[in-house]
């Protein structure tokens, strides 16, 4: 199903398919059950959430979190609309798109920007003539998933960089094959999350891929956000506040030292390296802690830039409709400035 009509059809059923069961925590002294989606495998990207599942962060907070691996940034969307999960990982140029096909109040809202810029890269051949300039990239192969964040947002790019869209050809590939067709030099460059490219750096030398970062190409976005049901947060906005404290806790001790949440991470995926996922993390903390956390902190934003995101999404998708920035970003269950600062 093409990504428009799977948001289209998320979003015409979501409202009758909430489960407000889930969010009453009552007064038996029961912990509140929250389903918890990934937006994509384990691994180090998201090693804080099981550092505070495996320490008792939640669980000191209240609650019970079970977290489930997700099928990308949005079907992380379409699971929460859906009622089925109260809480995920999701990209929020996505969500833009996704409240924008609704109407009246959105049934999903950001409520914790994980990554503080989006993770979004091309990785080209050096041998294929690819530089860091993005006009390298012009007619050449750059293979992508179908429907995928990384693709969908390089128009955003062209525009900045004053290429046309179509400057080069798509290959379509699925994302377990993308190394490979990478490795074999059957395409030039292929989209990423930065993050996730640590397996194609991993079977190349470093000195033979150019790294093109569209942070570096001037598009402030911001990537994935933990993002809520809106029935949840109107009614049980107290778990989604003690969730985030728990999750923001173990961020910070990630940033610290991220042995114990790499630790906690391979307690649910024993297959996975550790040296590999902690480069992982490293790469995943420059896009988590990047740009304006210095001055707010972890896990906010800053309105106008949100803003600025939601006019080049409305623009490059060709969107009837823009939702505010109020209506996708809900700061008012966050833990306080203090708690959200990395420590040096």
């Amino acid at each position: 199903m093409q990504r428009r009509s799977f948001i289209r059809a998320a979003t015409a059923g979501a409202a009758t398919l909430a489960a407000p069961s889930l969010f009453a925590q009552g007064g038996s002294g029961k912990p509140t059950p929250l389903k918890f989606t990934l937006d994509f495998r384990i691994n180090g990207q998201t090693a804080p959430f099981f550092l505070a599942e495996s320490k008792g962060y939640y669980r000191d907070e209240g609650l019970d979190v079970s977290i489930d691996t997700g099928a990308g940034s949005v079907a992380s969307i379409t699971r929460i609309a859906s009622g089925v999960y109260q809480m995920g990982l999701g990209d929020i140029s996505s969500l833009i798109e996704f409240n924008a096909q609704g109407a009246g109040t959105p049934v999903v809202q950001a409520v914790y920007q994980y990554y503080n810029r989006a993770p979004f890269a091309i990785i080209g051949r050096k041998d294929r003539g690819i530089t860091t300039d993005f006009r390298s990239l012009q007619g050449k192969k750059v293979a992508a998933a179908a429907v995928e964040s990384t693709r969908r947002a390089w128009p955003m790019v062209a525009r900045k960089q004053g290429m046309k869209s179509d400057a080069f050809q798509w290959q379509t590939t699925d994302f377990s094959a993308r190394d490979n067709v990478m490795v074999r030099g059957d395409v030039d460059a292929a989209t990423y999350f930065h993050d996730s490219a640590i397996s194609l750096f991993a079977r190349m030398k470093s000195d033979e891929l150019s790294v093109l970062k569209y942070s570096d190409a001037g598009v402030n976005l911001y990537g994935n956000a933990i993002l809520a049901s809106s029935h949840l947060v109107a009614q049980n906005p107290k778990a989604v506040a003690a969730f985030l404290r728990a999750t923001n806790r173990a961020i910070v001790e990630t940033f610290a030292d991220p042995g114990p949440g790499i630790a906690a991470m391979r307690q649910r995926e024993p297959i996975l390296d550790e040296k590999v996922e902690r480069e992982r993390w490293a790469i995943t903390a420059q896009y988590v802690g990047a740009g304006d956390t210095a001055g707010h902190g972890l896990g906010d934003i800053r309105k106008f830039t949100l803003e600025q995101q939601v006019d080049e999404v409305a623009e490059v998708f060709g969107l009837k409709r823009k939702p505010s920035a109020d209506a996708l970003f809900n700061g008012s269950m966050l833990p306080s400035r203090g708690e959200r600062s990395i420590k040096a």
